[in-house]
């Protein structure tokens, strides 16, 4: 598994030396109730615009909580070949927002950052993850118009809030396609969150091994998420 430090050195002073420094850098964050409940303000927007340049970055959130992959993922098929009632609508949806955001600009990098998987757990999907995962990562390079060896993929792995698979029969199931698609290309990464669940929420509750993240767990979700877009972007400005 590739693996991020858990200390950010501030080596991105590299990127000054840019080809053209008018180019911006997409980071599109998109997902379930995790990636909503995380505020890109906190750490993410502070660490890319720092190393990068405020001007220089352009952030997209859009997420839903409870949602499955079917929902973004256009091609999706049920495995008993029902129709879902809903299908490809929140992918429209974050699209909405990202094609006004790079009307006119040159971008540099475009990173999609995933948090998501814990519906498709629940329901038994994930034995469709996989070329689900792909196929979204595929399905966003061809609407923006970008090489999909080019477009960078963070995804956030399933905590170890079930690995029993107790009350979501698949989910070490997504957790292994995660890694596994992570591993796939040198501009996919893995963020870890089994230390994130644990502690105080933002309503001062203790919580353990829990589904959703601490108050500082979703602070430290941005900055995992902000170093790995950060080496995507150093890919694609290194000189």
């Amino acid at each position: 598994m590739k693996s991020l430090s858990l200390f950010f050195p501030l080596f991105f002073i590299f990127l000054s030396v840019s080809a053209d420094t008018r180019a911006k850098h997409l980071f599109i964050l998109s997902g379930q109730s995790n990636m909503q409940g995380h505020r890109p303000e906190e750490a993410f927007t502070p660490m890319v615009g720092k190393a990068l340049g405020k001007d220089r970055v352009i952030i997209i959130q859009d997420a839903l909580g409870g949602q499955p992959i079917h929902r973004w993922w256009k091609e999706w098929k049920d495995p008993k070949g029902e129709e879902p009632n809903q299908i490809g609508d929140l992918y429209d949806r974050l699209l909405g927002k990202v094609k006004p955001a790079i009307q006119g600009e040159k971008l540099a990098s475009v990173s999609l950052v995933w948090m998501q998987g814990e519906r498709d757990a629940k329901m038994g999907w994930g034995e469709l993850y996989e070329k689900a995962l792909l196929g979204l990562h595929a399905q966003l390079a061809k609407d923006l118009k970008w090489k999909k060896n080019d477009l960078g993929f963070v995804i956030g792995r399933l905590s170890d809030f079930d690995l029993g698979n107790k009350r979501y029969p698949h989910w070490s199931m997504v957790r292994e396609v995660q890694e596994r698609v992570a591993n796939s290309k040198k501009n996919f990464f893995l963020v870890n969150t089994d230390d994130l669940n644990d502690g105080l929420s933002r309503k001062g509750k203790k919580i353990t091994d829990d589904l959703h993240y601490s108050a500082e767990g979703y602070q430290e979700l941005g900055r995992r998420f902000a170093k790995a877009c950060l080496e995507i972007a150093k890919q694609k400005e290194a000189p």
